[in-house]
């Protein structure tokens, strides 16, 4: 990565909001830029600082979480916006991708799928926790009602409801294929370094652990 990605962390818990901070600012990637407890005081923050990315609780005092998001990207769509919370429910999930987040992830998620969460949103990549992906998909494929919602998240994440990035995807594509490591560094023109990194970020954010269960779950959610 090219660039330290600075993050404004929005957390109302002083724990939360801390350990946050050291799982993120442990990454080199990543730089700390600011945190705040407050929906209105992150909205203003946010503007003052432009983050490349604010992590962004839901249950906040003065507004919430998802107004919060709203009016930051009403007024800077570049700053991108990663939902961590704690709730799961379907309207909290749509309504935050309606107010304009380009990643929604649980805090039950394990320090590295956060990191990746956030380096992902960085780059454009949607991202959606895998605990909480299948209730969009159901949603989606049932023809849900709310169509305007469901566009909107289909928009941010397409479909690809993961958080893979382009290039992940292609990695994905050649092991469903079969290929090794090696194979897929000679095919892709890359180092084995780097193809190491991506399977592992794919299998972080799959929730999986082994790339025979990264083929199943590709092949089950469509992703190839």
């Amino acid at each position: 990565m090219a660039k330290n990605v600075r993050v404004l962390i929005v957390e109302d818990h002083d724990m939360a909001r801390m350990g946050l901070s050291v799982i993120l600012g442990n990454n080199p990637n990543i730089e700390i830029a600011g945190m705040c407890a407050d929906g209105l005081e992150s909205v203003d923050k946010a503007l003052e600082i432009l983050p490349d990315v604010v992590v962004m609780d839901i249950g906040l005092p003065t507004i919430d979480g998802i107004e919060a998001t709203k009016r930051i990207k009403n007024a800077n769509s570049n700053i991108k916006v990663l939902m961590y919370t704690s709730r799961e429910s379907e309207d909290d999930i749509f309504d935050s991708f309606q107010a304009g987040a380009d990643g929604y992830i649980t805090k039950g998620a394990t320090s590295e799928q956060t990191v990746s969460a956030v380096l992902a949103v960085s780059e454009g990549a949607g991202w959606l926790d895998p605990a909480i992906a299948k209730v969009v998909l159901t949603n989606i494929r049932r023809g849900s009602s709310v169509n305007e919602k469901r566009g909107e998240i289909n928009y941010k994440l397409g479909k690809n409801l993961y958080g893979l990035t382009e290039r992940e995807m292609e990695v994905l594509a050649l092991i469903v294929d079969g290929l090794t490591n090696p194979q897929i560094a000679e095919r892709l023109v890359i180092t084995i370094s780097t193809t190491k990194t991506h399977v592992h970020s794919i299998l972080q954010k799959l929730y999986v652990n082994t790339r025979s269960k990264a083929i199943s779950m590709a092949m089950k959610e469509g992703l190839v």
